[in-house]
């Protein structure tokens, strides 16, 4: 166990469940639902939104998940529609923040050649030993983070975000909608145990998010 990247990869997953979580809580305020606000959701207090459990899950096992926001369907002027936004708005803000963060990278890297990047941690702890250089890879692993947040939470399997998109696009009765939401839960628990402990890639998280990450900070793929 690597506790280096572990401790680096914490403010990332703090990070990123607390700003997905706040966003559905704000999407789901805007459009006329304040059960969030009224159980102090609407905060960026990370103790509000994480889950102790699924934040250690998260961190040591790769997956894991944060304190669902809950809105009340009554309070929705276009019940899937509304539902689609609401859903779609919390892995949107992991995606945008990760932007942003790209973004600072790519400036200091053009203000900066010196600093030599690298998947490896060791490599780079060797290559670049100074508090700046261990800011800069604590903010590539939030970009990480939060772009494998982005992607996993848009796969269209309950209880995912994805599947209240997905099916809030289908006229499915509630009672279908309900059994699926049932099946899902355990279905996607027994593909993310597959896929750790078998090493059978069946949800390639992993290297779609190297994929994006390489395509917009490439040096990281060639150093």
């Amino acid at each position: 166990m690597n506790w280096a990247n572990i401790l680096i990869s914490m403010p990332g997953v703090i990070l990123g469940l607390t700003l997905h979580e706040f966003c559905h809580a704000l999407a789901a305020d805007r459009l006329g639902d304040h059960t969030a606000r009224e159980q102090g959701r609407l905060s960026f207090n990370p103790l509000k939104h994480i889950d102790p459990v699924g934040f250690l899950f998260l961190i040591f096992a790769g997956f894991g998940w944060a304190k669902p926001v809950q809105f009340n369907p009554a309070n929705l002027k276009h019940y899937r529609r509304d539902k689609a936004l609401i859903a779609a708005a919390g892995p949107l803000s992991n995606f945008l923040f990760a932007l942003f963060l790209i973004m600072l990278i790519r400036g200091y890297l053009s203000l900066n050649t010196h600093l030599v990047l690298s998947e490896n941690w060791d490599a780079f702890y060797i290559l670049n030993s100074n508090a700046v250089s261990y800011t800069i890879w604590i903010i590539i692993q939030a970009v990480s983070i939060n772009l494998g947040l982005f992607i996993f939470n848009l796969i269209p399997l309950p209880p995912l975000d994805g599947s209240h998109i997905f099916l809030s696009g289908l006229n499915l009765s509630p009672e279908t909608e309900y059994r699926i939401m049932r099946i899902g839960g355990p279905l996607l628990f027994i593909i993310i145990i597959i896929q750790n402990f078998a090493k059978i890639n069946i949800l390639p998280i992993g290297k779609l998010t190297m994929a994006i990450l390489y395509l917009f900070i490439p040096e990281l793929k060639t150093n």
